[in-house]
């Protein structure tokens, strides 16, 4: 159970790192120099944002 748990939050990382990135690139040039931890919880969100977005519904 425990290298499952960490198997999901190294897949979570990586599958978020690319959003929080990016976040972390137009942060940086508006001014406000956020770490990685820092951007991660807008990066979290944006990752599900774009994953809802992608996904296709039949309703």
């Amino acid at each position: 159970m425990l290298k499952a748990l960490l198997a999901l939050l190294v897949i979570f990382f990586i599958a978020t790192f690319p959003a929080t990135w990016l976040l972390m690139l137009f942060l940086g040039n508006v001014g406000l120099d956020l770490s990685y931890w820092g951007t991660l919880p807008l990066g979290i969100v944006v990752s599900a944002l774009i994953g809802a977005a992608a996904s296709q519904s039949e309703y």
